[in-house]
């Protein structure tokens, strides 16, 4: 661990490790000197300088490489400090937006964009259609019930009455095989956690049961129905716990978790529990890491009294996921397969003796799922996604159509139901939810949004360019059908890079508006996903995150030299993840962009597995309190790396206090710091929500203000000089 101490800014010598960029040297040139000068936004905004925050330095010792944080005190979410240091970067923004002569406008069209009437995919129980509504005056959705699939609809939860603000929102968690009792999950604003309540369907009463708000990794109906499997997550580590219906939740029980076969099950082993939908086994699943290191799968057939949980999968370095149909089990796993095969095993089987049904082949698994004795496996073409039907021994039947390229999913329902769902979109087409027919192949649509957008005017390409290393990498381009390359248009760009998560066009709001502005839209297909693989994914983990950003920068000066736009006029978003990668835009090529948005991000990099569920990514970052992994962090780590004087383009970090994934100290820091270093006189803002935090959850009107701050803020500042 490094030690910690107050006091004078000295930097050590360490010949093995030299400090490449540290907040030690960055004392030095004179970061704590406070901007001094008027602010200048584009279209004559004008501000004074930031809110101060004070210079509290703080030194950390790395094995004999000291380095110095300036604002660890702002790490304190309550301190009386902190919060009034909020209240006035709050007021700061403010300040700047309320200059914004086109935000009404934007809230106006974003309004009309996010305002519509909008579904999620059913879930069916003995003919009962369940699903989240939300209708286009409503800030939340609620969940609704239909007899039939074309019945009419009867709300069951309604969530306008759950608050005043509309920030309290709902989800489906479990059905009962009758349809006759739901399991659903309440969150507040964007937290990570929800409680969990039991709702009579037949007589609309809500039952007595409430289990705690908390990390749920997984909630099922025992196969009685009569009590409700769930794992709950705790930094402890996951457990499994059984509730019967009627009983107080103190009194559950726990029936997994803490080790198993002598392995200890710690914070990083996320635990999933279910039930397979014939309620033949009960079903554990252990991930090691986010993402997985491996996939763990446990088995416990129900039909069996006094059966104990078997392992299916066990100790297999592999990303593993299970279905099971018929008694039979069918894993999707990267085992000897960089893209992914689709195997049947039986309990006992070692991994040499799973029997490939579909092989690994040059495009990439990306989901799998089972209805109606039908197999659906999504592959991603180049990251367009095609989906293939196959019976349950691996024989080709056929394949989904989807209309046009985009994003869609498999067909979602139960083994045991010969109906299912899937979902198609893309940056200009709004998301619709079609209904499937096992039996003969027929389609049809279940919802689709009424989003005032004309597609038609609108297209979709796809390049590819060369990334620092010869890497050949895809970037999807949207706008307005002949729309000029002449360096003049606006444009916005957004990325992620890591965590095995594949980018694919998906519709949202925020960039239909931007291109009916005339801005173009871009999304390269960064390293770091699952593009292409596991191998895409680990070119871009530890030591090779760096990979990332050189995608990133190689995207953005292809899409400059083509004449998409120019850096007065480019604008970049992300969040989580994405905020780092926003993070190291700024430090490290802050010459290539006009404005950052740079939302709920990472950016100390020395400290993140400190705070909230930071413990559990250094199975994707490392951990800079081991000396293998501290040298490649501080040289890339965002915090670490800012240059006082430096020059930097317009910047607005947006978190706030819900967020319990990623915590908020990383832009209350690098706001402090970025305020007090830049060389330029170009924006820095801290966009701070009270309510809004990593998952949705917010009301429809607060998402649509907090998108036109966004907006109006990116779009004003890539007005070009």
């Amino acid at each position: 661990m490094p030690k910690t101490r107050s006091g004078a800014v000295r930097i050590s010598p360490r010949k093995q490790c030299a400090i490449v960029l540290s907040i030690a040297f960055l004392a030095t040139i004179g970061v704590s000197a406070q901007q001094t000068q008027t602010i200048h936004g584009a279209n004559g905004i004008t501000l004074p300088p930031p809110p101060v925050a004070t210079v509290q330095p703080v030194t950390d010792d790395y094995n004999g490489t000291r380095i110095v944080d300036n604002y660890r005190w702002l790490e304190d979410a309550k301190s009386p400090a902190t919060r009034a240091w909020i209240t006035e970067e709050n007021k700061y923004t403010h300040q700047y937006l309320s200059q914004i002569s086109s935000r009404p406008g934007i809230v106006q069209r974003l309004t009309q964009l996010e305002r519509i009437d909008d579904y999620s995919a059913p879930t069916v129980r003995s003919g009962k259609y369940f699903f989240e509504k939300r209708l286009a005056d409503e800030n939340q959705s609620s969940i609704y019930v239909r007899d039939g699939w074309k019945g009419q609809d009867q709300r069951l939860i309604d969530t306008t009455k759950l608050s005043a603000d509309g920030n309290t929102s709902v989800s489906i968690n479990a059905i009962s095989d009758d349809g006759h009792l739901l399991v659903y999950g309440v969150r507040q604003g964007g937290a990570d956690e929800e409680s969990i309540h039991f709702l009579d369907v037949s007589s609309h009463k809500e039952l007595a049961d409430v289990l705690p708000s908390a990390r749920y990794f997984g909630v099922s109906l025992s196969a009685d129905e009569k009590g409700l499997y769930y794992a709950r997550f705790e930094h402890s580590g996951t457990t499994v716990w059984l509730h019967k219906i009627g009983e107080d939740a103190a009194k559950d029980e726990k029936i997994f978790g803490g080790e198993y076969r002598g392995e200890k099950l710690g914070e990083l082993a996320l635990i999933t529990v279910h039930l397979t939908d014939d309620r033949h086994y009960l079903v554990i699943t252990i991930a090691h890491g986010v993402p997985a290191t491996r996939d763990d799968v446990l088995i416990k057939d129900l039909r069996k009294s006094g059966s104990e949980l078997a392992p299916l999968v066990y100790g297999v370095d592999a990303h593993t996921s299970m279905e099971e149909a018929n008694d039979r089990f069918f894993l999707m796993t990267d085992y000897q397969a960089s893209n992914g095969r689709i195997a049947e095993v039986a309990p006992g089987d070692q991994p040499a003796q799973w029997k490939t049904l579909i092989p690994n082949g040059k495009d990439v698994i990306d989901s799998f799922s089972i209805v109606g004795g039908k197999l659906f496996v999504t592959r991603l073409h180049d990251v367009k996604t095609e989906t293939a039907i196959y019976n349950l021994d691996g024989a080709k039947t056929g394949e989904l159509t989807y209309p046009g390229v985009g994003s869609g999913t498999v067909v979602f329902g139960r083994t045991t139901q010969t109906e299912g769902f899937y979902i198609f979109e893309s940056f200009i087409t709004p998301p619709t939810i079609y209904r499937y027919d096992t039996k003969t192949g027929h389609t049809d649509v279940f919802a689709a949004p009424n989003v005032p957008f004309d597609s038609s005017r609108f297209e979709v390409t796809q390049v590819f360019y060369t990334s620092k290393d010869g890497t050949r990498v895809p970037m999807f381009i949207a706008g307005k059908k002949g729309l000029a390359r002449d360096g003049k248009a606006r444009l916005l760009t957004t990325g992620y890079g890591g965590f095995d998560v594949p980018e694919t066009p998906e519709w949202d709001a925020e960039y239909a508006w931007w291109m009916e502005q005339g801005g173009f839209f871009a999304l390269p297909n960064l390293r770091g996903g699952n593009e292409y693989g596991e191998p895409w994914h680990k070119a871009a983990m530890f030591e090779q995150k760096q990979n990332v950003f050189d995608d990133w920068f190689a995207a953005a000066e292809y899409l400059i030299k083509n004449q998409y736009t120019s850096p007065d006029h480019f604008a970049i978003r992300g969040r989580s993840n994405g905020g780092l990668l926003m993070g190291a835009a700024m430090t490290q090529r802050p010459d290539l962009f006009g404005a950052i948005w740079c939302g709920y991000p990472l950016l100390d990099m020395l400290r993140y597995q400190k705070f909230e569920f930071g413990r559990l990514w250094t199975t994707e970052y490392g951990n800079a309190e081991e000396a293998k992994d501290f040298p490649y962090l501080v040289k890339y780590s965002p915090y670490q790396n800012v240059k006082a004087g430096t020059k930097y383009p317009a910047i607005m970090f947006f978190t706030g206090d819900s967020d319990t994934r990623v915590d908020p100290l990383h832009a209350r820091k690098m706001a402090a710091l970025m305020q007090a270093s830049s060389g330029s006189d170009r924006p820095i803002l801290l966009h701070y929500s009270l309510k809004g935090g990593h998952s949705s959850g917010v009301s429809i009107s607060q998402l649509v203000e907090d998108q036109a701050d966004e907006l109006g803020f990116l779009w004003n500042e890539t007005a070009g000089k």
